[in-house]
């Protein structure tokens, strides 16, 4: 199904109307000239939302029944997976995340009591449940990151619908609370579909389409998209990051975006992966951005939750009388 394209959705009213672009399976046109006005809470410039990926335990190893070991993410430079046998220098490296980078990560935000959304791998989650307990004690949302982080490009459609369906189940089971919020990270192109599908979540984040959410109404009922980042992101910096590399791309990001924000109020995403930034090495790069964020006013910190509800309540797609 093609998506449905309203080329006057959000249009400010005053300006020229949109032309209707040709049909086509994707949206390469998005708000244009004149994305609409967010109305961030308490007038903010900018609405920013820190995302730790806690993926350490789920990712690629014989022991879960898979053909090879994990080549993706680590401090080995050019990594090949090991054919039916473990990498014990890369699950080492992975365990470091669960073991030590979590924890450092959560008292960066904790004791600057800044909150932040995590992408929970479902699998992980259960095999660190003093983890579990303690996102939930902070009150971070736990966005799911699906059941296992694996590449989903090439999975049939019956597998990843039940790999969805657990991933919720077990959320549910380790936290009291099911998640709203999914972001799959290596998709195809049923996911969104199955998303839709299994009927419980508001906002997809597998998208890096735009600084603003938005809707698509491909599927039915509208599903948010609130799309995240690979730029301002730890894993393009894994095998050369200095913490102050790090942290001077972040802030160029954020000023241009809050200068924006002036007029014309966008979001800003921050990937984070315990294993990466976790390191002391690197830990510090992102201290000296929050602290940064912090020196400023008219910044909402917040969940991606709370972006969800926010443009649920305020910014309804065409057409659609309640969500």
């Amino acid at each position: 199904t093609d998506p449905v394209y309203d080329p006057q959705l959000f249009a400010p009213a005053g300006g020229p109307p949109r032309p209707t672009p040709p049909k086509y399976g994707r949206d390469v046109v998005g708000y244009g000239r004149r994305p609409p006005h967010p109305q961030w809470p308490g007038g903010a410039r900018l609405a920013l939302n820190f995302v730790i990926n806690y993926e350490e335990g789920s990712e690629n190893c014989i022991l879960d029944g898979d053909a090879a070991s994990e080549n993706l993410l680590s401090e080995i430079v050019g990594a090949q997976p090991y054919k039916g046998a473990r990498h014990m220098n890369m699950e080492s490296l992975y365990e470091y995340g669960s073991r030590a980078g979590y924890w450092r990560l959560h008292r960066l935000f904790t004791e600057r009591d800044m909150t932040c959304t995590v992408y929970a791998c479902a699998l992980a989650l259960e095999r660190n449940p003093e983890a579990a307990q303690s996102m939930v004690e902070a009150n971070w949302e736990i966005a799911t990151h699906g059941y296992r982080w694996l590449d989903y490009q090439n999975v049939d459609e019956a597998t990843e619908r039940e790999h969805i369906r657990l991933a919720v189940e077990i959320q549910k089971r380790v936290t009291g609370s099911r998640p709203v919020g999914i972001y799959q990270g290596k998709p195809n192109v049923n996911t969104l579909r199955l998303v839709a599908e299994e009927g419980g979540f508001l906002y997809n984040s597998d998208s890096y389409a735009d600084d603003l959410p938005y809707w698509n109404t491909q599927f039915g009922k509208p599903l948010l998209i609130i799309p995240y980042t690979l730029d301002n992101n730890d894993m393009r910096f894994a095998q050369s990051l200095e913490g102050d590399r790090f942290f001077n791309y972040l802030k160029d990001a954020f000023d241009v975006l809050y200068a924006e924000g002036e007029t014309a109020p966008k979001m800003m995403s921050v990937g984070l992966h315990c294993r990466i930034v976790g390191r002391p090495g690197r830990a510090l790069g992102l201290a000296k951005f929050l602290d940064y964020v912090k020196s400023k006013e008219q910044v909402w910190v917040c969940r991606r939750s709370d972006i969800c509800d926010h443009w649920y309540r305020n910014h309804k797609p065409a057409g659609a009388a309640k969500l």
